[in-house]
């Protein structure tokens, strides 16, 4: 877990806020620059917890940061708290090692089952790699190379309609060599012309694989439907 702040001044300025948290309640208002500081610390630190919040008792915590701030005597050693969070630190690894492995497994099975069925649909064609792909507009300039760059608009949804992304959105077409994107984008755009627009189904091991990109909100194996539009080949 990235720390945004060092660790004293963290633990000081939280400690601090949860030692006073019965006053903080009755009287949440940012009035000094002090307390602008506190609860920034504590709400970016409050952040980076989110994703552990149900493996850990907050009142404990706030025991822990308090004892320590007051200087009081600990229940446990710095010894023993290392063996804890070395201990902690493999349950949690362990449990989102499961946790991905387990949604790897279910999406693939999704993703299967969608492109199953979709290769039936009328117009969708099946490439020897799995790429499944629909002509929308065909245009009429040239196809671009693997080692092109050229510039697209698209939208990217999963397969239950969540869109992920889109060039359109932000008003500005994206710009990318063919080799530096996902397979599946640089397989499916050599198939295109200038001027062309289709519809992709890629599936998981063609897209993100089984790491996924959950900063983007793509989740292990997921099958990825792209609307691209290839407007030009940069070189």
């Amino acid at each position: 877990m990235k720390s945004l702040l060092s660790r004293s001044a963290i633990a000081l300025a939280l400690g601090t806020a949860l030692i006073a948290l019965p006053a903080l309640a009755m009287d949440p208002a940012l009035k000094t620059d002090k307390d602008k500081n506190s609860y920034m610390i504590g709400m970016l630190w409050g952040k980076q917890l989110q994703d552990i919040k149900g493996d850990v008792d907050m009142a404990m915590v706030q025991k822990g940061l308090a004892d320590s701030f007051a200087g009081e005597k600990t229940l446990m050693t710095e010894e023993e708290a290392q063996q804890v969070s070395g201990d902690f630190r493999t349950m949690l690894q362990g449990k989102r090692e499961a946790e991905r492995a387990k949604a790897a497994a279910e999406n693939k099975a999704k993703g299967d089952e969608f492109l199953a069925k979709n290769k039936g649909v009328a117009g969708v064609k099946t490439t020897e790699s799995g790429l499944q792909y629909m002509v929308m507009t065909e245009g009429t300039g040239a196809k671009p190379k693997a080692t092109d760059q050229v510039k697209v608009d698209y939208v990217g949804t999963l397969i239950n309609g969540t869109k992920f992304d889109s060039s359109i959105d932000r008003g500005q077409p994206a710009t990318f060599p063919l080799n530096g994107v996902i397979p599946g984008w640089t397989e499916g755009l050599q198939l295109m012309t200038v001027g062309s627009k289709y519809k992709f189904f890629i599936p998981g091991n063609l897209a993100y694989g089984e790491q996924g990109q959950p900063q983007g909100g793509i989740g292990p194996n997921e099958v990825l439907i792209f609307e691209v539009e290839l407007k030009e080949i940069l070189n």
